[in-house]
C-alpha cells in the first residue's frame, strides 16, 4: 500500500477534495501581508482538522484548496471552520477589513467542492462491468 493512503483499524482510504470560495462581492482584499496571513491561519486550521494541503492558491478575491482529509470529516463543517475562523481572525488583525466588512462577513455565502482522486468514474465503470458479468442479476444496485 501507499503512504498516501490514510489507514485506520478497519479503513485505507485517500478521499481528495478540491474547493473553492470567494470574498464577499469579489472585492480584491487578499493581497500583501492579508493574503500571507491567510495562508498562514487556513494552514493552522487544516492541521488543527487533520486535513493535509496537497495544492492551493490565495487569490486576491478567492481560495483554492486541493485536500486530503480523514472520512470521519465532514467537508461542509470543515470549509465553515476555515471561513469562520479565518474571517474573524483576519478582520480583527486587520482594521481596513473590518471597515470594509462592517457585516464582519469576509467571505461570500458558499464554497464549491469537487472530488478528485487517482482513478476516473470511467474505471470505477469498467471495475463494475467486468462483476457484474461474472455476478449474478441479484447483486446489481441498478436495476434494468
Amino acid at each position: 500500500m501507499s503512504k498516501d493512503y490514510r489507514y485506520g483499524s478497519h479503513t485505507v482510504t485517500r478521499l481528495t477534495v478540491h474547493l473553492v470560495w470567494v470574498t464577499k462581492y469579489r472585492y480584491k482584499v487578499l493581497t500583501g501581508d492579508i493574503k500571507k496571513r491567510c495562508r498562514e491561519l487556513l494552514i493552522q486550521i487544516s492541521d488543527m482538522e487533520d486535513v493535509q494541503i496537497l495544492s492551493g492558491v490565495v487569490s486576491s478575491d478567492h481560495v483554492h484548496m486541493h485536500i486530503e482529509y480523514p472520512p470521519s470529516l465532514s467537508i461542509s463543517n470543515f470549509v465553515k471552520r476555515l471561513k469562520g475562523r479565518s474571517s474573524r481572525l483576519l478582520q480583527k488583525e486587520y482594521t481596513e477589513l473590518h471597515k470594509r466588512y462592517w457585516g464582519k462577513h469576509l467571505w461570500a455565502i458558499g464554497y464549491g467542492a469537487w472530488s478528485t482522486g487517482n482513478i476516473t468514474e470511467q474505471v470505477v465503470e469498467e471495475y463494475l462491468k467486468c462483476h457484474k458479468s461474472s455476478a449474478n442479476d441479484q447483486g446489481n444496485f441498478k436495476l434494468g
